[in-house]
């Protein structure tokens, strides 16, 4: 579907910060106006009838007494940064979707929710792995949507205005409202260079909203960021499991790790479509020909029904059945780091 986008305007005299470029090939990514991306789901959203069953299941999407027994047993081990010079591919996980990713000389926050409690949900189960006065400069911020445990206004309010924000599309107006200067507002399938770094924009099996009658006013997505050594990390956001893993795979070949979601997923019945269980998300990662996978979005926010060590327990089996290397999956606490 063709789409209308204004010029892309011209950079204003800012502090210095990373170049934004697009690739030759790709239209430029701008303001994005459509009223609508109801047609990019790949699922129908709940209808009545499931929304009054998931109201008669009075706790459905919160663990039980006994599944919560185990929170003081989640994997938490804050740790400062591991050094990263330009050639280092370093990861750190803050805890849900956040992760702090240095790549091609550059400091990449995805998702970042620093924040305590979040609209809607219990507080944090563990705390954020990374406390933020321990951050370097943060070169660039990727948001995969609008959900306010992805999308955190308290704690994007800590950043320069000046930092580069990349975002999905229809996105582009809350960053700017709150005077940021740096927006790149992308489509599925485009990109835009920072730094000698790539960021690509891909589909993702999900929805958003963030209001009560703003519902797929934005899109959502996920990102593959590749450094100047062809390096490539998939940053999943939140998502169900469906074909856009193996499209994703085949045009962005090579991908060295995927961040892929584990947890919030019961009941099944009600959350199947939008985000992945853990088998699911082995099984993703195999689409995607990924050659490593870092689990996510659990142990953090409960914000489903499953028991709060049953993710990484069952993501842990199903690696071990497909056969592939056991320190290929970077199943990290919260505040834990790897290097690639």
């Amino acid at each position: 579907m063709t789409q209308q986008r204004d010029p892309v305007p011209a950079p204003a005299a800012l502090a210095p910060a990373p170049a934004a470029t697009t690739r030759p090939e790709e239209p430029a990514p701008g303001r994005h106006r459509r009223r609508s991306y109801r047609d990019r789901l790949t699922a129908p959203l709940p209808g009545v009838r499931a929304v009054t069953r998931l109201a008669r299941e009075a706790g459905a999407l919160r663990p039980g007494t006994e599944a919560r027994r185990d929170v003081p047993l989640l994997p938490c081990a804050p740790a400062p940064l591991p050094p990263a010079g330009p050639g280092v591919l370093a990861l750190t996980w803050a805890g849900h979707a956040s992760w702090i990713l240095r790549i091609g000389g550059l400091t990449v926050l995805t998702d970042p929710v620093w924040s305590h409690r979040i609209l809607g949900t219990p507080p944090r189960v563990t705390p954020v792995g990374v406390p933020w006065a321990s951050l370097p400069p943060v070169d660039a911020v990727v948001i995969s949507h609008n959900h306010y445990d992805h999308l955190d206004a308290p704690t994007l309010r800590r950043l320069p205005r000046t930092t580069p924000v990349l975002v999905p599309a229809g996105l582009g107006r809350w960053f700017r409202r709150r005077r940021f200067t740096r927006v790149h507002e992308l489509d599925w399938w485009q990109g835009r260079e920072i730094g000698g770094v790539t960021f690509d924009f891909v589909p993702a099996h999900h929805w958003s909203r963030r209001g009560l009658l703003d519902t797929c006013r934005t899109l959502w997505g996920g990102w593959v960021l590749t450094d100047p050594q062809g390096r490539k990390v998939h940053f999943a956001g939140d998502t169900g499991y469906g074909h856009w893993f193996t499209e994703i795979g085949r045009r962005h070949p090579g991908i060295d790790l995927t961040l892929m979601p584990i947890g919030a997923y019961a009941p099944r019945w009600w959350l199947r479509d939008v985000h992945c269980d853990p088998e699911e998300a082995v099984a993703a990662c195999a689409d995607l020909g990924a050659r490593r996978m870092a689990p996510m979005h659990w142990a953090t926010f409960l914000l489903s029904a499953e028991p709060v060590l049953e993710p990484v327990t069952r993501v842990r089996a199903a690696w071990a059945r497909t056969g592939r290397p056991r320190e290929d999956l970077w199943d990290l606490p919260v505040g834990g780091s790897r290097t690639l």
